[in-house]
């Protein structure tokens, strides 16, 4: 029987360790990561990280992300150090990416960094001599997201395997769906896309989806039917940031509202997931129904973004289980 703690430990010890982008991980490591994230939800307090220090690098506004990753660095007692703003940085003097990259890595030992430019984290991946993590850059990916989406998904379902999944609104800019494609890839789920014209999942991710071998069915309509083929149902915001033209924006911005009387056929086990935040695609007497995870789904950004920090830290499973320092 293989050992994955073991082997991803060893991994680790080969070279640093980037956690940019969902697509570069393996079935087995997805499992491994959900594995760890489950012992943080267990102890989420400790001292793992003491003496190290984790900066915070967000170009782009963010809440629940950066602040999850602050809180889950603070609770492993490392430090962190950062910005919310470029426009408080020497990015104003003209100082490139490259050289904040270089010179934050002085500091830190592992640096989170949110983008606006799509390939911004692979490119700073490719110049840091710590590990980054991509917290976000532009439409492309959300990896972190997407690692507690699958932690979200297991918890709820029992298992990643066969699953039904909606995913509605902005498929078009929506970078947590297009992360959450890649990564199911390995567990056999079935896509329904469901989106206006205008925001429909862009042509590059439905390759991706016959390429390797996902089912996916695409629809216009949102009603109690089609919600009632889903075991995961994950809503996301028209995200008027990515509009060059705000009268698109306003036409499709109120196109995809669940409400409560839409859940009259859900299965049993359906769980409404958002990467947050809503603005009004959710009403807010969904909330209380049974079927909404989305609150639950960001206190598990906690403990994902824990596993997160310490595999590209190198600390693997049996650091974390024989660890001496939980408060």
């Amino acid at each position: 029987m293989r050992n994955l703690a073991l082997e991803f430990e060893i991994t680790a010890l080969m070279g640093k360790h980037n956690f940019v982008t969902i697509a570069d991980l393996s079935k087995d490591k997805i499992l491994y990561m959900i594995k760890l994230a489950q012992e943080f939800e267990k102890h989420p307090n400790r001292e793992i990280l003491k003496g190290k220090v984790v900066a915070t690098l967000f170009f782009e506004p963010s809440t629940r992300t950066r602040l999850s990753f602050e809180t889950a660095a603070n609770r492993l007692g490392a430090r962190v150090i950062g910005f919310t703003d470029a426009k408080v940085t020497s990015a104003t003097k003209g100082e490139t990416l490259k050289d904040t990259i270089l010179m934050v890595s002085n500091y830190a030992d592992a640096i989170v960094m949110r983008h606006y430019l799509e390939g911004a984290a692979q490119y700073a991946s490719e110049v840091a001599p710590v590990p980054i993590i991509n917290a976000g850059d532009g439409a492309h990916q959300h990896p972190s997201q997407c690692m507690l989406d699958l932690y979200s998904i297991y918890k709820t379902q029992g298992t990643l395997e066969n699953l039904d999944i909606c995913l509605v609104g902005d498929l078009k800019y929506g970078r947590t769906v297009h992360s959450l494609i890649m990564a199911m890839r390995h567990f056999n789920p079935t896509f329904h896309f469901i989106a206006p014209q205008e925001l429909a999942m862009p042509d590059e991710y439905k390759l991706y989806c016959k390429d390797n071998g996902i089912r996916f069915i695409e629809h216009t309509d949102f009603n109690e039917d089609i919600i009632s083929k889903a075991d995961i149902l994950y809503m996301t915001r028209v995200q008027k940031e990515r509009f060059s033209d705000l009268m698109e924006y306003e036409k499709v911005k109120n196109v995809y509202i669940l409400k409560n009387d839409m859940l009259s056929k859900a299965r049993e086990n359906m769980k409404i997931l958002h990467p947050l935040p809503r603005v009004n695609e959710i009403e807010y007497e969904v909330d209380t129904n049974p079927h909404a995870y989305y609150i639950q789904q960001a206190q598990n950004g906690l403990y994902a973004r824990e596993a997160i920090i310490c595999d590209v830290l190198g600390i693997g499973y049996e650091d974390i289980v024989n660890d001496k320092t939980i408060i």
